[in-house]
């Protein structure tokens, strides 16, 4: 176990080259299973969630190698074997293995999913979807089991936008008979980029990107070769970095269409953005001013996953934001930690209610979730003194490189073991 150790209040200068996606890269490596010889993915980031589900495929008889940010899948071998527990359990996205295993195999037996603790997410949109196709949909000691004689083209409405439920329909769909509509679908660059990788096996998928999916079932894709599009969420904490403690800092290999919503609250602030075909340029936060109101919603609004690294950034400019999370209903588990360090936050339902402008102090803090991990780094880079965040195997799962890619930019950041006493109480906690 590691934690990291953040020496607060040095300014970030230099640029910093952005990963492939990971809300990508953990739906495409299941849809390999679809195909009928090897597909070849490049452009993934060194995550910890990329190296869980290569052992997924692998415990189901595929023939995966890596090579730096490159991975090639044979499923020629693959078996529908049960997956109730095990490495199933330790990420959210395995579900996306109930898509393709359904779609290749028509029957798939999936642990419920695991990942980060973020309140209520249930399946039942994605199992909603899965009825239509024609598959019988149980479950039974923890563990989803799907069954299907043959899968048919349905008509597909969903109740709530679901980024998971799209791609889930999507993935059983692909092989099924006749034609598909998924509509009230997600439209998030994720979905047009798994849409993309599936288009390349063969796949007939019109629409992705907007809110009516139609997908005309092949009753067998080709192998193929992809590259992930760059991760939005990652440039988007490294933005939010730099304007809270930045002097200049460019963000390359990006989609700057991508990061709209957050650009738009960065200028809101105050802060100095400049954009070009593939990179932003942070001027720093120097420049900030006031506070600003924020809503997540699903893309292009606001996203969910910058909400925390963003509620860390608000501490430092004039007046009160408000922080409203209308995707999940517990993600606020970083104010507690923020609080720590000298925040002045207030929770109220699914807001949070952020007064500047204080002056963070360094502080022992503790990562509950991914993106808290992003906020908890980004407040340790502001703060006076020293700060000590744990729960870094949170950050390993979406953040490539992290430490490496924050110094090469001037911060104070170095990933240490934690000792004896300190696991103890990180058990106990």
């Amino acid at each position: 176990m590691y934690k990291l150790r953040i020496e607060g209040g040095y300014p970030l200068e230099g640029r910093v080259n952005i990963s492939g996606a990971k809300n990508s890269a953990v739906a495409l490596i299941p849809a390999a299973i679809l195909a009928d010889g090897p597909v070849t993915i490049d452009n993934l980031p060194a995550i910890s969630d990329v190296d869980t589900l290569a052992e997924l495929l692998r415990e189901i008889g595929g023939d995966v190698t890596r090579s730096e940010r490159t991975m090639t899948i044979d499923p020629t071998k693959m078996i529908a074997m049960p997956l109730p527990n095990g490495h199933v359990k330790k990420l959210r996205a395995s579900y996306y293995l109930m898509g393709a295993m359904l779609g290749k195999f028509h029957k798939a037996v999936i642990g419920l999913p695991g990942g980060c603790h973020l309140g209520p997410r249930p399946i039942d949109q994605h199992i909603k979807g899965f009825e239509a196709l024609g598959a019988r949909v149980t479950n039974e000691q923890g563990a989803i089991y799907l069954r299907a004689e043959r899968l048919r083209g349905a008509t597909i409405f969903l109740d709530v936008v679901s980024v998971g439920a799209t791609i889930n329909i999507m993935l059983a769909a692909v092989r099924a008979e006749g034609r598909t509509v998924i509509e009230n679908a997600a439209k998030e660059p994720e979905i047009v980029d798994v849409a993309m990788l599936l288009s390349s096996m063969g796949a007939r998928i019109k629409g992705a990107g907007t809110n009516v999916i139609r997908i005309d079932g092949r009753p067998s894709l080709s192998g193929c070769r992809h590259a992930i599009i760059p991760d939005r969420i990652e440039a988007g904490t490294y933005m939010i970095m730099a304007a809270a403690i930045g002097q200049r800092v460019s963000i390359d290999h990006i989609i700057p269409l991508h990061l709209e919503s957050l650009i738009a609250k960065l200028r809101e602030v105050g802060t100095e953005v400049d954009i070009d075909n593939d990179s932003v340029t942070i001027g720093g936060g120097r420049r900030l001013k006031k506070g600003a109101d924020v809503k997540t919603l699903v893309y292009p609004g606001f996203p969910t996953d910058l909400q925390q690294p963003l509620t860390s950034l608000l501490t430092s400019v004039q007046g009160t934001s408000i922080v409203t999370d209308t995707i999940y209903d517990a993600r606020f588990k970083h104010v507690d930690e923020l609080r720590r360090m000298g925040a002045n936050i207030k929770v109220e339902g699914r807001s949070a209610i952020v007064h500047g402008k204080t002056r963070l102090q360094g502080a022992s803090v503790r990562a509950s979730d991914l993106r808290a991990g992003a906020a908890l780094v980004t407040a340790g880079l502001m703060a006076e003194g020293v700060t000590e965040v744990v729960g870094v195997e949170h950050i390993d799962r979406g953040y490539e490189q992290l430490v490496e890619k924050l110094t090469s930019i001037g911060a104070r950041v170095q990933r240490e073991r934690l000792t004896e006493d300190e696991r103890e109480r990180a058990a106990e906690s």
